[in-house]
């Protein structure tokens, strides 16, 4: 009888179901800066983002790339843009994260921000690239009324919006990730990537969302920055000594501005879209929770780049632009300060003043490698998996890593090939350890290069390129260990650190 109870548990056991493999769920947000955040210091609402932070660990030395398409190539790699990017698509060569999940019965969904279609030719859908459904765009902005080349999967479906008048983008992001959760096995493990377009321009959003941030920002941007920083102090997110880097040259004194109505405006529609984005983060965690998966879920949130700079002109046109209205009024684009932005017929950016708030305290904006335009926050949330709660982690990191890290926490091993061919290796690593309370070493270096910035960044020293204002190109050196604002150039008395 004793040599029949082993035989007897291996049957029971293969009975038995095997326990799912956690849940993965990566939200990625469109040009917000590092400040922006309620739980890293700024006076937008977002509660439910704040929470994965209490709940889990902050990373504060964390790095983007300075654009859209050139970040999410990373995120989805592994792989530093200049590699993993093939004709504005993904290279065939670079294994995806969907891809590398699907060998372990992962089932794999999008919602939201694209932008890696590709240039010319045949379309690269994202169900191209190892998800079973998609919901969104395939460029880089729309009108979130109207959104230029909405798809599901590979359909378009711009049908929907012009017979919806209450349709706006973000919410729908969150009504098509609900119902594609709805479709996946109780016994299959999903992985569920929100690239949100909030808070990329245009400034659109419903009046009643915009209404709610009447006033907050009438004090204007110098007296916020300065807030936000011993905000952002108290909460560990900057180091204690840090000062905060002066208003853009390009930016007036709050108290000469000439359109401060306007102007409030601006920031009013753009902290809306945020909160908006914020409200449809917590309707899918509240759709993980009810189903008992949230517990078993890495959660992970970052920012594509730095706040957008960018003064939107009335000239301006592009694929992203709609000539009209769904109404059909001819639309009304540029930051122009007798129109106030939210409505639909109108097509605006923040641009340089409120730009330098959101990348409080740092330097420039998205385009850059300065810290104002690469500097991001990452957050990382898992019940079962992540002991520590509402910590900050100094660990030096960047988007390369987060592909290593997820299929290091879920136990699944990539596949050697993709497309047939031996696959790129990465140039990140996995950030496990840190999730899990242990140090790690720094990278050796990480590396930038795309629009106007070039940077390389090898412990505390930064070598970074810096084209502002139209001057010749020009090296700049930073000791980020004493300015991490990058106030004090060392290139000329440090030539060596520079070779």
């Amino acid at each position: 009888m004793k040599t029949l109870a082993p035989i007897l548990l291996l049957f029971l056991a293969n009975l038995l179901p095997a326990e799912r493999k956690p849940d993965v769920l990566l939200i990625m947000s469109d040009d917000m800066g590092y400040s922006d955040l309620g739980c890293f210091g700024g006076e937008i609402r977002t509660p439910n983002i704040d929470s994965l932070a209490s709940g889990g660990l902050r990373f504060t030395n964390f790095y983007s790339e300075n654009m859209c398409w050139v970040s999410r190539a990373s995120l989805l790699t592994g792989i530093y843009h200049r590699t993993s990017l093939k004709n504005g698509g993904l290279h065939p060569r670079c294994l995806t994260l969907p891809e590398a999940l699907r060998s372990s019965g992962y089932v794999s969904l999008m919602s939201g921000k694209w932008h890696l279609a590709g240039k010319g030719g045949q379309t690269i859908y994202p169900n191209d690239r190892g998800f079973d459904h998609f919901y969104g765009i395939l460029g880089g902005a729309a009108s979130f009324y109207a959104p230029h080349d909405l798809h599901r999967d590979r359909k378009n479906i711009e049908d929907e919006f012009r017979d919806d008048p209450n349709y706006y983008f973000t919410r729908a992001i969150a009504e098509n990730a609900l119902a594609f959760l709805r479709q996946v096995p109780e016994d299959k493990p999903l992985f569920l990537y929100l690239p949100f377009t909030a808070a990329h321009w245009p400034l659109h959003a419903p009046e009643a969302d915009i209404e709610k941030y009447k006033g907050t920002f009438s004090q204007g941007w110098d007296k916020l920055r300065k807030q936000r920083i011993e905000r952002m102090k108290k909460l560990g997110v900057v180091p204690a000594d840090i000062s905060i880097s002066p208003r853009h040259p390009k930016v007036p004194a709050w108290k000469d501005e000439t359109h401060k109505a306007w102007q409030e405006r601006r920031m009013e529609v753009y902290a809306a879209q945020v909160t908006i984005m914020d409200e449809a983060i917590g309707r899918v965690i509240d759709a993980l929770r009810k189903v008992g998966r949230f517990e078993n879920t890495l959660s992970l949130f970052t920012i594509d780049n730095g706040g957008c700079h960018v003064e939107y002109g009335p000239t301006r046109k592009g694929y992203y632009l709609p000539k009209k209205t769904r109404n059909g009024l001819p639309m009304k684009p540029g930051n122009l300060p007798d129109l106030m932005p939210g409505p639909e017929i109108t097509y605006q950016s923040y641009g340089y003043g409120w730009a330098n708030l959101s990348n409080t305290p740092c330097r420039l904006f998205k385009q850059y490698d300065h810290e104002g335009g690469i500097h991001t926050p990452m957050i990382a949330h898992w019940p079962k998996g992540i002991k520590a709660k509402g910590k900050t982690i100094q660990t030096l990191s960047h988007l390369i890593d987060l592909m290593p890290t997820i299929l290091d926490a879920v136990q699944v091993k990539p596949a050697a090939t993709s497309t047939g061919e031996s696959r790129l290796a990465w140039d990140g690593r996995s950030l496990l350890p840190s999730l899990q309370g242990k140090k790690q070493p720094d990278p050796a270096v990480l590396f930038f290069h795309h629009a106007k910035g070039r940077a390389l960044r090898s412990g505390n020293w930064k070598l970074v390129l810096n084209r502002d204002n139209g001057k010749k190109a020009s090296w700049e050196l930073y000791d980020l260990s004493t300015d991490p604002n990058e106030l004090h150039d060392l290139a000329e008395k440090k030539p060596k650190q520079t070779e």
